[in-house]
């Protein structure tokens, strides 16, 4: 299809704490040509706090700003915005939003995303909140519009894959 007269694509690019979000979801955005939000930015201040002091959020926490992530999604000429979007119910939320969102959800190990999560200077999320990240994932079910990619590699493996992903649906 001709990028002039393709519609606007809405790319959220999900996973748990560590697996890259805002690196491949920047390159991706950059890439297509799209406007990037990282997720994190739309977080109030309060949801930011109670990360940073090792508390979860819950879902009350969860829906105004799963809301900013719709609305984030409806560039008039697309969007990448990366968000955690674990659940089923959180996509689902999304969707009301920005129903032409698809997902690529950036996988890998425990050990590989600790390590990550450990390396991280500056960041609210701290690597004590992976495990409750882990267990609450859902992931992505077979009707769900997206893509699974391994985030084992480099980032422009992990972009590449991505890229292949995303053309072949």
């Amino acid at each position: 299809m001709n990028p002039i007269t393709r519609p606007p694509l809405q790319i959220v690019v999900m996973g748990v704490s560590g697996c890259g979000k805002t690196s491949i979801g920047t390159l991706l955005a950059s890439t297509l040509g799209l406007e990037f939000t990282d997720g994190d930015d739309l977080h109030t201040q309060a949801n930011r706090e109670k990360m940073a002091g090792g508390i979860p959020l819950d879902d009350e926490d969860r829906w105004p700003w799963l809301d900013r992530v719709g609305q984030a999604l409806n560039m008039p000429g697309g969007a990448v915005v990366a968000c955690s979007a674990l659940k089923r119910i959180y996509r689902k939320r999304i969707l009301d939003a920005a129903p032409k969102a698809i997902f690529v959800h950036l996988q890998g190990d425990r050990d590989l995303l600790l390590r990550r999560l450990n390396n991280r200077a500056n960041h609210f999320m701290p690597p004590s909140l992976l495990d409750s990240q882990l267990e609450t994932l859902e992931p992505l079910a077979s009707g769900e519009a997206g893509a699974v990619v391994e985030v084992a590699g480099s980032e422009t493996e992990i972009l590449n894959a991505v890229l292949t992903q995303l053309r072949s649906k």
